[in-house]
């Protein structure tokens, strides 16, 4: 049986979960509990929901937690725009914000053919 590391959807969740960190490391010390944190923890909350749900034992549950990791990654998108209104994202961002769209797709996708 495949483990969730062989699916494009995990590496694509990860990696943005990765980059949304890396994003995140010159926020202002003042938004370390706040907007940093928030952004942070819904990054990660995708692909940690597609662990979860691929590890659970049936159809149903795994839409359950990819139906969890949608909302995650809506939440993160939103808060990503927010922090660009900031002016807190100090780098291009147009490659994250590609990789929520296409991490999106992949997701309604995988999920799609659980249903």
């Amino acid at each position: 049986m495949a483990r969730h590391h062989d699916l494009i959807v995990f590496q694509k969740a990860d990696e943005l979960a990765f980059k949304i960190y890396k994003i995140t490391v010159l926020f202002p010390k003042s938004e370390q509990f706040g907007l940093t944190s928030q952004l942070r923890r819904a990054a990660l909350s995708v692909p940690t929901n597609i662990v979860e749900g691929y590890a659970r034992k049936s159809k149903k549950e795994l839409a359950q937690f990819i139906n969890i990791a949608l909302g995650s990654l809506a939440e993160t998108e939103y808060l990503l725009n927010f922090s660009k209104r900031l002016d807190y994202i100090k780098t291009d961002s147009t490659e994250v914000e590609a990789l929520v769209a296409e991490v999106g797709r992949l997701l309604w996708s995988f999920y799609r053919t659980i249903i």
